[in-house]
């Protein structure tokens, strides 16, 4: 039996015959609608007094029917035909209306997230006669023929790394209505030239953009809820626009909702779900990046309603550390944290639970087959947690031989793109990668550094080492997968603390560094604050942090500024950390 969907209540099993006798009607391929189909459908509709809407493939078959309006009654995205900003979906919806006015705004936006051939309003009389045989006629009073049209103006969206925060506004749609019509002229309208001449359009806008397969177009989604200051939303909707330039996307827009708490299906409300798939559906966005962390169900009713991949910021921050990860070490804990991650989000993913094409999310272990039963991903991980707690052993062993040796050791900590490995190499004159993202380097680096010592100003060697930068709220999959790296903290003989004092958030990201520090399971050594980059500092951050933090360091890694005031200080902190211990 075919299912009729949309409001039921108080229908006569009459009315649903009459609704699913409509599946059995037969458009003509190169006609949008007859007179003959129009007039039917609008005499269900007077007779059930609602709106009722028939949705038409281009072979002319009806493949939905729904009892309310083309905005209650539209196909989720993952269940159309075709779905992309370079084409139509390959469907039309012919919709009665039970006042007699254009289209409003809730059908084309329905419209536009379903990327319809074409939409037809009929206006119903609500009177009407049946004709000598049966056939309905008079009850169609006029007719609207509705189409998407092509944006030029999206071939000119810039790809900003870092949105502007507070300026994210819905992008319209443009669309097309035609003059009232009467059901003659409806039905000469052509289908097929309609729809070849947009496709063609939309392809030309779409080749325009120069979409580079490298690089996801992103949307990024922001929640205030009442635990976060404005402040602390803004920093971490400008953090995630540079987690999502350091793993390659291109940030397009930022839509933001403010609420009491999170919506448990869908994070945001019903209405701003809408206005994302249309947003990403006008931007011609193939990627949605959510600013905290989704359960697979709430992915999953996204994905649904959306249309296109969604991820959260913690995937983001896992595809990143897949993309640097060069050691076996870390591409072992990298693999170990996303299988451990995408285990339970299986299910679901897409319509054949495939995440294989490249992408933000997409790589490490998600380029091996995520189709592979539960249990043997769960054997993987297993194994892989025996290798990483291996090297575990061989990390501590070599430790053990540096402390016989009576080496004391540094470790250079503090949140992520503060500049440890600028420090590090500017200290030890090494070559550690550094550039301008978050998450530049993850394998730990340990470097030898002769510093003077005691009051003769004696020589002594020490070893130095760049770990991975802490970001707030780091992924629980990632503490675990890191430990061997985060070990490199708490058996060193002392902590360096980076901080960048030009980002805006410095106080913050002192309180996320120690926040992480204090959940290590062994306590760490004594530790020194050095501000870095202080360059670009202004007076009034620069007079603040020196009276919050009187035993600080104020250095500028790059600039080489402050260093042999640092060696100075990191002495006194070694024969401190050493003298204690």
């Amino acid at each position: 039996m075919e299912t009729i969907f949309g409001n039921l209540q108080g229908l006569k099993s009459s009315q649903l015959k009459q609704l699913q006798r409509l599946y059995h009607q037969r458009i003509p391929g190169d006609r949008i609608t007859t007179p003959e189909f129009s007039q039917r459908l609008a005499a269900i509709s007077t007779e059930v007094n609602q709106p009722v809407c028939a949705y038409i493939n281009r072979r002319g078959q009806v493949i939905r029917v729904g009892v309310g309006t083309p905005r209650q009654t539209q196909i989720p995205p993952m269940e159309l035909p075709r779905y992309g900003a370079e084409r139509l979906s390959g469907i039309r919806c012919i919709a009665t209306h039970l006042k007699p006015e254009p289209p409003n705004e809730a059908a084309l936006t329905a419209m536009a997230l379903q990327r319809l051939d074409a939409l037809v309003v009929l206006n119903i009389t609500g009177t009407g006669f049946t004709r000598r045989g049966g056939g309905a006629t008079g009850y169609v009073k006029e007719a609207y023929l509705a189409h998407l049209t092509p944006q030029e103006s999206r071939t000119l969206i810039t790809s900003p790394a870092v949105p502007k925060v507070g300026e994210s506004q819905m992008q319209s749609p443009s669309w097309n209505i035609s003059p009232p019509l009467d059901l003659d002229d409806l039905a000469d309208q052509d289908l097929v030239d309609l729809v070849e001449n947009l496709e063609a359009e939309f392809q030309r806008e779409f080749i325009a953009q120069e979409v580079d397969a490298d690089h996801d177009r992103v949307l990024i989604v922001g929640v205030m809820t009442s635990e976060m200051t404005p402040l602390q939303f803004q920093d971490n909707l400008l953090e995630l626009a540079r987690l999502v330039d350091t793993a390659g996307g291109d940030v397009l827009q930022t839509i933001q909702q403010k609420r009491s708490r999170i919506h448990p299906q869908t994070v945001v409300g019903e209405g701003k779900v809408q206005e994302i798939a249309l947003t990403a559906q006008t931007l011609g966005v193939n990627l949605v990046v959510f600013d905290r962390d989704l359960s697979p169900s709430q992915v999953r009713n996204l994905e649904m309603q959306i249309g296109i991949r969604v991820v959260d910021r913690t995937e983001v921050i896992l595809d990143i550390f897949a993309q640097r990860a060069q050691s076996r070490a870390g591409k072992l804990q990298v693999e170990l944290a996303q299988l451990e991650y995408m285990q339970p989000r299986l299910a679901g993913r897409g319509r054949t639970m495939s995440r294989l094409g490249g992408g933000i999310g997409t790589r490490g272990p998600g380029e091996t087959k995520l189709e592979t039963e539960r249990r043997a991903i769960g054997q993987r991980i297993s194994r892989l947690q025996k290798e990483v707690t291996q090297l575990q052993a061989h990390r501590s062993r070599l430790r053990q031989r540096r402390q016989h040796r009576e080496v004391p050791s540094v470790a250079l900590v503090g949140y992520t793109n503060a500049g440890k490995s600028t420090l590090l190499n500017a200290l030890t004159n090494a070559e550690v990668y550094t550039a301008d993202q978050l998450f530049a380097t993850l394998d730990p680096t340990t470097r030898r550094l002769v510093i003077p010592y005691g009051e003769t100003n004696e020589h002594q060697e020490i070893l130095i080492t760049d770990t991975v930068g802490f970001i707030h709220e780091l992924p629980a999959s990632l503490m675990d997968a890191f430990r061997a790296t985060l070990e490199e903290v708490t058996e060193a003989d002392a902590l360096l603390h980076l901080v960048d004092l030009s980002h805006p958030a410095w106080l913050r990201h002192i309180r996320s560094v120690r926040e992480i520090l204090a959940q290590m399971p062994i306590t760490p050594g004594p530790a020194l604050v050095i501000f870095n980059k202080i360059d670009e500092a202004d007076s009034e951050t620069l007079a603040l942090a020196r009276e919050e933090f009187p035993l600080a360091v104020f250095i500028s890694a790059s600039q080489r500024l402050g260093l042999e005031t640092l060696r100075q200080r990191l002495a006194q902190l070694i024969e401190y950390a050493v003298d204690c211990g």
